[in-house]
C-alpha cells in the first residue's frame, strides 16, 4: 500500500461516490484528511465513521461554488496541520435531459458545482502550496470531457473545462514542484448511475471494455497513483508540524 504518513490532503465532495473513496483511501494510506461536503450531513458523518480506525480525519461543511468558503475550508486545514500535501476535487452533481431540454440555470448550476468549485479551490489551495515549492493536485473530470455522452450536455461542458483548466495549470505550477493530474473517470457505481436513464446506462456498458460500471474504489486508486512520490527531506525537516508530530 501507498503510504501517505506525514501528509496532509484535502478532498472536496467527500461525502459521497468517489470523494467519499478517495478519502477511505487516504486516511487508509495514514494521511490526515480534510473533506468538504455541501449538505448532506448524514453521509459525511459517515465518512468519518469508516475512517475512525485510520488516520485523522475532519469533515467541514462548505458550498466551493462561493470562493470564500474555498478559502475557509483551505484555512481549515492550515489552522489544523500547517500546510497542505494533496488536494484532490471530486464535488460534483449530474444531470440527464436532451440538450434542447437544459435551462439557462440548469446549465449554470452543473457548471458551478462541476467547474467553477474546482476553480475555486485550487486557487485557494495554490498559495500556500507555492510557498512550500510542493503540492500535488488531482482533479476529476470525466469522461464526458473527451467524448461527450448522450443527454449530459452541461456535465459534458463542465468535465471539459476541467481537463482545459488541469493542462493551464499544470504548466503555470510547475516550476514550484506542483504537479496537476486529472483523472477521467467512466461510468461509476455511484448516485450519479443510479439516476442515469435506463438506456444511458445500457449503452455506457455496452461500450466498456469490461462490460460493467467502474466501482469509486478503482477510481481512488488511480487517483492515488498520482501523488503517490515521497516528499522531499528538505521538506520533512523544514516542515514545523512534521517536526512537532502535530
Amino acid at each position: 500500500m501507498t503510504d501517505f504518513r506525514e501528509q496532509v490532503a484535502l478532498v472536496t465532495g467527500g461525502s459521497r461516490g468517489i470523494g467519499r473513496a478517495v478519502v477511505l483511501a487516504l486516511a487508509a494510506a495514514g494521511a490526515r484528511v480534510i473533506f468538504g461536503y455541501h449538505e448532506r450531513h448524514d453521509a459525511a458523518r459517515e465518512t468519518l465513521a469508516a475512517c475512525a480506525e485510520a488516520a485523522p480525519v475532519l469533515a467541514v461543511q462548505a458550498d466551493l461554488r462561493d470562493p470564500t468558503n474555498s478559502t475557509l475550508l483551505v484555512d481549515r486545514a492550515l489552522d489544523s496541520w500547517g500546510h497542505i500535501d494533496i488536494l484532490v476535487n471530486c464535488a460534483g452533481i449530474a444531470h440527464h435531459a436532451p440538450v434542447e431540454t437544459v435551462s439557462a440555470d440548469v446549465w449554470r448550476a452543473v457548471l458551478a458545482v462541476n467547474l467553477t468549485a474546482t476553480y475555486n479551490t485550487c486557487r485557494a489551495a495554490l498559495r500556500p502550496m507555492m510557498q512550500r515549492r510542493y503540492g500535488r493536485v488531482v482533479n476529476i473530470s470525466a469522461l464526458h470531457g473527451s467524448a461527450g455522452f448522450p443527454q449530459q450536455a452541461a456535465v459534458s461542458a463542465a468535465a471539459a473545462g476541467v481537463l482545459g483548466f488541469t493542462r493551464a495549470m499544470a504548466r503555470e505550477v510547475a516550476p514550484w514542484q506542483i504537479t496537476v493530474n486529472a483523472v477521467a473517470p467512466g461510468f461509476i457505481d455511484t448516485e450519479w448511475l443510479a439516476v442515469t436513464p435506463a438506456e444511458v446506462r445500457s449503452w455506457g456498458e455496452r461500450i466498456i471494455a469490461m462490460r460493467r460500471a467502474g466501482r469509486p474504489e478503482e477510481v481512488a486508486a488511480a487517483v492515488l497513483f498520482l501523488p503517490h512520490d515521497p516528499l522531499p527531506i528538505s521538506l520533512v525537516k523544514r516542515s514545523p508540524s512534521m517536526v512537532a508530530g502535530r
